[in-house]
């Protein structure tokens, strides 16, 4: 069965596990050629092994690429490497992310910087490279919060740095539309990951779990990543009529 995604080269940044790696398994199921996965922390690095297995199972080819890429040059290295290997990408998903869950008044200004850097500028400097450089006709898709359409105590930071991607994200909508690329924005609720679980104590654990917006209707109540993978496939495989927009899943934290 022949697919939007046949004879695609995708890249993700953030690609070894959670959403990036549910989302290389599933672009190689659904017929993708390469997927060049990208990930940053050693203790990734088992994980971008067996999401590369797990590619090449599925009939596409895979490479590995690990890089911090907070400084713009490592993201233009990022983007060299992997059209040595692959080639030109027609789509790109950046994932790449930081939560920091800090109440105003006890946020450093190193933290402050780190939390731009990772979630805020490298989203930028991802936009940049693709649009200079993907295939024409490519899809790009970014990845904010649903904390833009709504809050919970404590993410002022991690709001606050996923709030420029949204306008990042319809800035170069615009400005990329000539060659037929399309870029979209998609705002998970809190997603049942090591990414979440890791600034929750039980208490809000467990808030988030009993009183987001769909708690009822996913596993453990929180977003499962499962349910967000398809809407991003359909970003990438429908983008045709799309661009500029963000799309709210599970878009979380509203109280029962």
């Amino acid at each position: 069965m022949h697919t939007a995604l046949d004879g695609k080269t995708v890249l993700i940044t953030g690609g070894a596990n959670n959403l990036g790696g549910l989302l290389a398994r599933d672009f190689a199921a659904h017929g993708a050629k390469a997927v060049a996965i990208h990930y940053n922390s050693d203790k990734s690095a088992e994980a971008a092994k067996e999401t590369a297995t797990a590619v090449e199972a599925a009939g596409a080819k895979a490479a590995i690429f690990q890089g911090d890429l907070r400084p713009a040059d490592a993201m233009t290295k990022l983007f060299d490497d992997v059209e040595a290997q692959f080639g030109k990408i027609d789509i790109g998903i950046n994932t790449v992310g930081m939560v920091l869950r800090k109440p105003i008044v006890e946020i450093s200004e190193d933290d402050y910087d780190h939390m731009f850097d990772v979630n805020s500028k490298a989203a930028f400097f991802f936009l940049k490279e693709c649009g200079q450089r993907m295939n024409d006709k490519g899809r790009i898709v970014t990845i904010v919060t649903s904390l833009l359409g709504a809050f919970a105590p404590g993410y002022s930071s991690y709001g606050g740095a996923k709030a420029p991607v949204e306008h990042f994200t319809r800035a170069a909508s615009k400005e990329f539309a000539e060659r037929g690329i399309s870029v979209n924005a998609i705002g998970p609720g809190p997603m049942d990951t090591s990414f979440f679980y890791g600034q929750e104590t039980e208490e809000t654990t467990q808030y988030h779990k009993n009183n987001t917006a769909l708690s009822a209707y996913s596993t453990t109540g929180l977003t499962d990543i499962e349910d967000i993978v398809p809407y991003i496939r359909m970003m990438v495989t429908e983008g045709w009529w799309m661009t500029g927009q963000t799309i709210l899943v599970n878009g979380g934290y509203t109280t029962k």
